[in-house]
């Protein structure tokens, strides 16, 4: 079987992205080891995680995604990027009402930006001097004074695999506060297992935890692989109207053969 695919990233995190609304006759199988497989670097496309786009009913598309280790969860980036594909195949125009495993969320383009509602946040928990929230997906947060000097790879692995998260897992942030209302983020992700050049869900995590640190909405976000803004309204410590904001990015189209 052959099947199309695009290949985008929104601000260096990469996605390989399905059509399986359009071309009901090639639909991709959702096969963990075919997941792997084709986010593998070596041996298959590459990718920070796999995405399906999926008829729903009440919803313009449902987004179903994999990180490559084919576990699954919320992402913020690839999100947007399902965005931008399922406007620019004429699915929907500029707006929709979408389906991810956590729920339904609404999103927009404007111009080159992509904007995604996400949940609201209720509870931001303090594990010593860090802080653990849940975006979408689970996030640790770390604040520190020099972000390119800390050990990424090392210490998320360590927090990730450490007694609380045993069971599920967690992505862990390391956030700098920076001036003029910036700060700068790295970010381990579990599914991944490594250090991405971005996350959507942990650059939101590091703003609202960056909030209560003074910040003000919006928040201007710098990653390895680009700028991304989160937007936000705070009623004491509850955190709505939360948007994720910037660009995502078709790379290339193609095909593979399974």
């Amino acid at each position: 079987m052959t099947i199309p695919f695009y290949k985008y990233h929104g601000t260096g995190n990469d996605f390989i992205l399905v059509d399986n609304i359009s071309n009901p006759q090639v639909t991709c199988p959702q096969d963990s080891q075919l997941i792997k497989n084709l986010c593998h670097r070596k041996f298959g496309i590459g990718a920070d995680g796999f995405i399906f786009l999926e008829k729903r009913s009440s919803y313009d598309f449902e987004i179903v995604y994999y990180n490559p280790d084919a576990s699954q969860s919320l992402c913020g980036n690839g999100s947007r990027c399902a965005m931008h594909l399922a406007n620019y195949l004429g699915i929907i125009n500029n707006e929709a009402n979408f389906l991810a495993i956590d729920g339904a969320h609404q999103a927009r383009i404007q111009g080159n930006l992509v904007n995604l509602q996400l949940h609201d946040v209720t509870i931001i928990q303090m594990m010593g001097n860090d802080y653990f929230l849940n975006t979408g997906s689970p996030h640790y947060v770390r604040l520190v004074e020099n972000l390119s000097a800390t050990d990424v790879i090392t210490l998320g692995k360590s927090i990730n695999a450490s007694q609380p998260f045993q069971n599920t897992g967690t992505n862990v942030n390391f956030v700098e506060l920076g001036e003029n209302n910036q700060i700068s983020v790295r970010t381990y992700e579990r599914g991944v297992n490594d250090e991405t050049l971005s996350c959507g869900t942990g650059v939101v995590a590091a703003a609202l935890v960056a909030s209560q640190q003074g910040y003000m909405s919006p928040i201007s976000i710098i990653t390895n692989g680009g700028e991304l803004q989160v937007s936000f309204c705070r009623n004491n410590e509850v955190f709505s109207n939360i948007c994720l904001i910037g660009l995502a990015t078709q790379v290339f189209q193609g095909t593979i053969t399974i």
